[in-house]
């Protein structure tokens, strides 16, 4: 595989990193820090939103985020032949 390839590659997944850990950063951080009283206005499943995201939001998120993270690499490693 040639040089320019394996920079393309690269390149393309530290574009997905980068975007899904700004996601993971906006809900657990933003949303379960910063904007925690704001989002408390909102109730959901009988909780207030922002205690939500602080306790149980962020992990769920990280989780999907997990997921999401194999299915573009899968693609990803198909794409430049890295595929087993």
């Amino acid at each position: 595989m040639s040089i320019e390839k394996k920079k393309a590659y690269w390149k393309e997944n530290l574009k997905y990193l980068a975007i899904l850990l700004s996601v993971w950063f906006l809900v657990s951080y933003v949303f379960g820090i910063l904007l925690v009283d704001q989002l408390n206005v909102i109730k959901f499943g009988g909780f207030k939103l922002g205690f939500w995201f602080a306790q149980q939001g962020a992990m769920y998120v990280f989780v999907i985020l997990i997921f999401i993270y194999v299915k573009l690499m899968n693609k990803l490693d198909k794409k430049y032949g890295y595929d087993e």
